[in-house]
């Protein structure tokens, strides 16, 4: 069994396109939320994954700006990030947002070894807010671990891909697909193949996508230009 993960999307259609070209033969699809948020494609990107998620195994659950988009609830948000908000607000169409409402902020998979995996954006400390940065010390993926029972917990949020392996159980972060963290701007997803053996069956990728073409909607739409300069850096 072939199980793809991503994450972040962030309204970037164009890096969705493009990471879609190499999973789209996964026999699962397990996002971790943030479809929405910062880029200028959401109605796009929603509707996109709206209509595979009817076709296939794909799950999803609503992450922090999902959320804020979907119900208003952009407190705490700098401000580059609270305008794309309430764009968003008023870009959406009314069927997306409702779409946005209905994720749920935990999700379960089982793949066909039996192994269990929890889907959730932040922790299960915070779901849609905690931030599970690679460079936390051991101590706190541990106690992370403690909150659940599934063997891998598979979260999004940083923007930064990382593999964490504690006593056979694995905490996974893909990275981001539309709007990366890390240094490097192509687009970031992982690859699970269930006929090799944990821990080492999760590959992580990246692709080239047109970025100057998702920038430029970004700047046209009238939303921060560093929104769009950002997607250049990987940052």
């Amino acid at each position: 069994m072939k199980i793809a993960l991503i994450s972040d999307i962030h309204s970037n259609w164009e890096a969705l396109r493009a990471v879609w070209e190499k999973i789209k033969r996964a026999d699962a699809i397990l996002c971790m939320g943030d479809l929405v948020g910062y880029g200028a494609s959401p109605n796009e990107v929603v509707e996109f994954v709206r209509k595979e998620m009817e076709k296939k195994t794909f799950l999803c659950v609503r992450g922090n700006h999902d959320n804020a988009v979907a119900f208003g609830a952009d407190w705490g948000f700098n401000p580059y990030a609270r305008e794309a908000v309430r764009w968003h607000q008023r870009a959406m169409r009314v069927e997306n947002l409702e779409f946005l409402r209905r994720l749920p902020v935990r999700g379960l998979f089982t793949d066909d070894t039996g192994r269990g995996y929890l889907l959730i954006h932040g922790s299960p400390r915070a779901p849609l807010d905690e931030y599970l940065f690679p460079w936390l010390p051991e101590g706190e993926f541990q106690a992370v671990l403690g909150y659940i029972k599934q063997d891998d917990l598979l979260v999004g949020h940083t923007h930064i891909p990382m593999l964490k392996v504690i006593d056979g159980r694995r905490i996974i972060n893909p990275g981001g697909v539309g709007q990366p963290r890390d240094g490097d701007w192509r687009a970031s997803y992982a690859l699970i193949d269930t006929e090799e053996e944990p821990p080492d069956n999760v590959e992580f990728h990246r692709i080239e996508y047109d970025v100057e073409e998702a920038a430029r909607k970004i700047i046209e739409a009238g939303l921060p230009r560093f929104l769009a300069e950002r997607l250049f850096e990987g940052l």
